[in-house]
Order: C-alpha cells, then structure tokens, then sequence
C-alpha cells in the first residue's frame, strides 16, 4: 500500500492538517522537536520498529538530543512513542505513560485524530517541564510533517 494510502485511509487531509497543527502547538511548550510517523503495518515489534524509522528521519540531529517519534501502525493498531537520548537521561522511567494513555484512550475509539492530537499535547506539556522553549533561540529543528512508510 502506497504512504498516500496509507493517509487517506487512516486520517482525512482536514485531520492531517490538525495534526501538523498540533504538533508545531506542542513544540510552542518545548525546545523539544516532535514528529509523527504513519504506516499500514508492522512485521516486527513496534519500538524496534520506531527507532529505525527515528535514525532514518535523523531525528538524532537535534542540537540537545531531544526529539521525539510517535510512530504508528495504523492498520495493525500498534504504536510506539520514543525519545532521543537527551530526554532519556533527563526523565524517570515511565515518562511515556500518559502520552500512551491519552492515545490509547482515543485509538480504541476509532477516533485516531484526536488520539494523535491528544498525544502530542501530552508529549508537549511533559516536554516543557525538562527542556523549556527557549524563546527566540529556539528553532523548528525538524520537519513537522507527518512521515509516511509501508
């Protein structure tokens, strides 16, 4: 199934665009850089899965470590939510857990936009307590368009 699919089938193009919104909102909170990653399946465990998709958008090149990818295998009803290694020597264990929650919440709802969404509020405001907007020095390091694979 070809990335557009993939699109049109999990989410409308009025919701990809509350998406993207939602992820430049939750950046306004952070010096944090958050990204979204859609695909139809997973042959193999979600996280592993996320953390290839994370070093192939180079999501490792932000300048304090602190990107973050909530990836998403729309057909398969997995997801995984990971952090660069700034945030993983910044947060105690189970830092994910309400971003998880808010998402799962929605997801088993059939409502994925608004699961996205809340995600990536609950990403943002957990961010901001450890890695803070930074004002006019902070930059959008990293694309906030939605990234597409098989």
């Amino acid at each position: 199934m070809s990335a557009d699919k993939v699109k049109s089938k999990f989410l409308s193009n009025s919701e990809l665009e509350q998406v993207m919104n939602a992820i430049a909102e939750a950046e306004r909170a952070t010096s944090g850089e958050i990204r979204v990653h859609l695909e139809s399946h997973c042959d193999k465990d979600p996280f592993g899965r996320a953390t290839e998709v994370f070093s192939k958008l180079r999501m490792e090149r932000t300048a304090l470590r602190n990107g973050v990818l909530i990836y998403v295998a729309a057909h398969d009803h997995q997801f995984a939510i990971i952090g660069d290694q700034g945030i993983n020597d910044a947060v105690s264990n189970g830092f994910w857990e309400a971003t998880r929650d808010a998402m799962i919440m929605h997801f088993k709802n059939g409502r994925f936009c608004e699961g996205l969404c809340a995600g990536l509020q609950a990403a943002g405001q957990a961010l901001s307590k450890y890695f803070p907007y930074q004002g006019t020095k902070d930059v959008n390091e990293l694309s906030d368009e939605i990234s597409e694979g098989h």
